[in-house]
């Protein structure tokens, strides 16, 4: 949402941010100028054990609840500050017929386990039965057949609404300037608990153990730059852009998820690392299992992780092309949603 917000400031849009309050928090820091609403979204708490996908299916009932209730409350929110236009992030019910209202997603296929793919039909029906219910549906990648979301978002018809936004980086993209190297790994940490500890205990004693010096992002949304170290690895609770920008530029080798988010940034900034999904999130498995394939990153499962794979894992060179396309595809995409707004 950043980039697109920024993009919307600079065309002179008005701009309310809606979110929980920890990431309303981030966001002020981002744009101190904005507007904020108090409007938390639905927040799964995976299990340690059972796969994500397990835990989502028991959740459902919960998650379409949810989601009808604030479809309902969007309403209010429209009447009462006068909104024109509503992007939501992955939030399936902010859809309201009377004004522009714009879906972001990058998986217009839902990624099955192994042994249920015969039923992704069913989760390509129901995201296409809540991407008409928008006026478009924003997708954060490339149209072309060299992309990052492969089959989650291409290799099917694609509705009418589905407008291919490019790379959505809150970094804007490498600009070259000279930073110094570091040999320090850096870990960064994203994703629902109890998952984003356990792969913390993880890497981290993995990290010590191997005696390598390292810094650990811990991704907190409403924390602030609070660091402390041990031994040799250095925590940051939350560093601002600038700073996990030129992390990531230094550090000689980036460990961290799969999630969709973190590889744009990644490939915005031209970097590789090594992705270890989320067990059972299959959308990550396949992202990773998909980019490992296309010699853009390493990929190993949280199982396998060990201390040969974070030290000799291949660091891949990220093409500077697909982030450079992006820019004119976002315009492109924008001026069409605002046309009738000036």
């Amino acid at each position: 949402m950043i980039p697109l917000a920024r993009r919307l400031h600079e065309l002179n849009q008005n701009i309310y941010f809606g979110a929980g309050n920890e990431h309303l928090n981030f966001l002020r820091k981002e744009f101190p100028k904005a507007s904020f609403l108090e409007f938390p979204g639905f927040r799964i708490r995976y299990s340690r054990y059972l796969p994500q996908y397990l835990t989502i299916l028991l959740k459902s009932p919960v998650l379409i609840y949810h989601s009808v209730s604030e479809h309902y409350k969007l309403r209010k929110i429209i009447r009462d500050y006068s909104i024109n236009i509503v992007i939501s992030d992955n939030r399936v019910g902010l859809w309201n017929k009377k004004i522009k209202s714009i879906f972001v997603t990058h998986q217009l296929r839902i990624r099955f386990p192994r042994p249920f793919r015969f039923l992704e039909f069913t989760g390509v029906f129901a995201i296409r039965w809540v991407i008409k219910k928008y006026s478009y549906c924003f997708v954060p990648d490339l149209q072309e057949e060299i992309n990052l979301s492969g089959e989650l978002s291409h290799g099917m018809k694609i509705p009418d609404n589905v407008r291919y936004t490019g790379i959505l980086s809150r970094f804007g993209g490498n600009d070259h300037k000279p930073h110094s190297t570091s040999s320090k790994h850096l870990v960064i940490l994203s994703g629902p608990e109890p998952q984003r500890s356990i792969f913390k205990q993880r890497i981290r004693k993995l990290l010590d153990d191997a005696g390598l010096p390292s810094i650990i992002l811990e991704g907190n949304p409403g924390g602030t730059v609070d660091k402390y170290s041990e031994g040799k690895i250095e925590f940051m609770s939350h560093p601002d852009r600038e700073m996990t920008r030129d992390l990531i530029l230094e550090c000689d080798r980036i460990i961290c998820r799969g999630g969709y988010t973190t590889i744009m940034e990644l490939i915005s900034l031209e970097k590789s690392a090594l992705l270890v999904p989320t067990y059972g999130q299959t959308e990550q498995e396949y992202l990773a299992e998909y980019l490992s394939e296309k010699g853009w990153f390493s990929y190993t499962t949280q199982k396998e992780l060990n201390s040969e794979t974070i030290t000799g894992y291949r660091v891949n060179k990220i093409p500077d092309w697909i982030y450079n396309r992006s820019t004119a595809l976002l315009n492109a995409v924008l001026a069409e949603v605002l046309e009738d707004q000036y």
